[in-house]
């Protein structure tokens, strides 16, 4: 479980302190719930983000437990560290948005034609319970050829799970190399 703390002062020299010391600046809130201004360690968070099973994962602040899911996250431009994560609590029974990873299954016949494939919306906004999300949205290649691609229309939708990005958006799709 990821622990961390209240940040008692969120001004800009407070916040300056807490980079320092090495922690990583978040927000947490929640439908109906008080926003939490915290910190956690930030080679902790790295950590227990990249090993996580599921999208929501536990954390500790204070002396609130609760399970969390990463809604966006600002990084800083040229060194790629991470400056400031929104943390949403996933409440089960409450239908809100996520953002759920793609992820690509197979081998597309397009590869042995020198082409590539191109995975355009990396994660996908859907709106469903806490308890329907999937892991990932797994899209099948085998049967893509150079040129083909696969839109939101053409993933199958279950009935607890609803994408709201618009129907004609490409999803993934394979290229030719150049």
């Amino acid at each position: 479980m990821l622990e961390g703390i209240v940040r008692e002062s969120i001004g800009k020299q407070g916040t300056k302190a807490l980079r320092r010391d090495g922690y990583l600046i978040a927000n947490i809130y929640g439908k109906g719930l008080e926003n939490i201004n915290a910190a956690f360690k930030e080679n902790e968070y790295i950590r227990t983000v990249r090993n996580k099973d599921t999208l929501a994962f536990p954390v500790k602040v204070g002396d609130k437990e609760m399970d969390v899911v990463v809604q966006s996250y600002e990084s800083h431009p040229v060194t790629g560290k991470l400056l400031h994560v929104d943390l949403m609590v996933a409440q089960p029974g409450v239908l809100t948005h996520y953002m759920v990873p793609v992820e690509a299954v197979g081998e597309a016949i397009g590869l042995k034609n020198k082409g590539l494939v191109n995975i355009n919306k990396r994660r996908l906004r859907v709106k469903a319970k806490i308890e329907d999300l999937p892991k990932a949205i797994v899209i099948d290649v085998t049967d893509m050829d150079v040129g083909d691609a696969k839109l939101i229309r053409d993933l199958e939708a279950t009935a607890s799970v609803q994408f709201t990005d618009a129907d004609r958006v490409a999803v993934l799709s394979i290229i030719k190399a150049k």
